[in-house]
């Protein structure tokens, strides 16, 4: 792990909104990912009568 605690405060901001971004871009990606494997699927379920 990173030892963030000796560094100035203004490079802790900016390692925290950097791993906050990263964070929400891979949950975003993931998310559409997801959704168009399971749009289809969930078509398919309701659609089979």
């Amino acid at each position: 792990m990173i030892e963030a605690g000796a560094l100035p405060a203004p490079v802790q901001a900016t390692l925290l909104v950097g791993i906050i971004l990263v964070q929400a871009v891979t949950l975003y990606a993931g998310y559409g990912a997801l959704e168009r494997v399971a749009t289809p699927l969930i078509d398919t379920i309701t659609n089979a009568r």
